[in-house]
């Protein structure tokens, strides 16, 4: 198993709105989906990051601009703008970070990974 940890400031601000709205029971319907995705998939990501509904696989041109291998998972697929959430490994041993959530970009189109910013890793 892999503890799971959030990139800061983004992430963790995300995770931490999305948990407090389910909490008070003032979260969205579309909120409530994506917190139920977003949920499963840090399971399956905890459990095995290279389970197969994942669909985990590293994204060469944000490798080499962060200098670290990062790695793009499915939160669904087959939908429109299908949310993708990207992490890596550490800052410790056994330990993944997730540093973005965004609509799945347009692949086909050079420099789709672009406008993709991500967390930075906290401190281990």
């Amino acid at each position: 198993m892999f503890k799971i940890r959030f990139g800061i400031p983004e992430m963790e601000q995300f995770w931490n709105d999305l948990l407090s709205s389910k909490k008070d029971g003032s979260i969205s319907k579309e909120d409530e989906k994506l917190f139920k995705l977003f949920g499963k998939a840090i399971q399956f990501l905890a459990s095995n990051p290279r389970h197969p509904g994942l669909n985990s696989h590293e994204i060469d041109s944000l490798t080499k601009r962060y200098g670290i291998k990062v790695f793009q998972s499915y939160l669904e697929n087959k939908t429109p703008s299908a949310g993708r959430f990207y992490w890596v490994y550490g800052p410790d041993q056994k330990e993944i970070t997730i540093i973005g959530l965004e609509p799945h970009p347009k692949d086909k189109k050079k420099g789709a990974y672009d406008r993709i910013k991500l967390s930075d890793l906290p401190n281990s």
